[in-house]
């Protein structure tokens, strides 16, 4: 299996900036980028979206409350509740996950994005060491891990 190169995780650090640029006008903050080591603690809303084909893996958002209620907001949308939070982050993870079908081509499936809420790490992991991007929004963090691999 193959790694990604820095152009590849160039695309999901640009993807991140123009979402939130484009949808609320108030681009994020790079904290850090860096190789996990440990598992990876994430916030109370999650979007997966997994790849299959020419990649294997996912890309995981992580965000909290407080940041998805603001973007809502900011996207002048009036139901706050859970289920909307839910969507919200599903939505950012689809978006990524469509930037990176645009960058790595038509061989790259890219599953339905799967929403969670709850402060659970995630374990399973396709890269011993995925690449975590960690951010700062409007004063709010969040997390972006890209577990991902070329399979041929």
């Amino acid at each position: 299996m193959g790694t990604l190169n820095e152009s590849d995780l160039r695309l999901f650090v640009d993807s991140v900036r123009r979402y939130f640029q484009v949808t609320t006008r108030i681009e994020p903050e790079i904290t850090s980028a860096y190789l996990a080591v440990e598992d990876l603690e994430g916030h109370e809303f999650n979007g997966i979206v997994s790849f299959s084909g020419a990649y294997n893996g996912h890309v995981i958002v992580s965000m909290p409350t407080a940041a998805l209620k603001e973007l809502l907001v900011l996207q002048q949308e009036q139901d706050l509740s859970d289920s909307a939070l839910l969507d919200a982050v599903g939505e950012v993870a689809n978006t990524l996950a469509g930037n990176a079908r645009k960058h790595f081509g038509p061989g790259l499936d890219i599953s339905v994005p799967v929403r969670m809420q709850g402060r659970s790490g995630t374990h399973a992991r396709v890269r011993r060491h995925p690449y975590v991007m960690t951010l700062r929004w409007n004063s709010y963090p969040a997390t972006v891990w890209v577990d991902l691999e070329r399979t041929h």
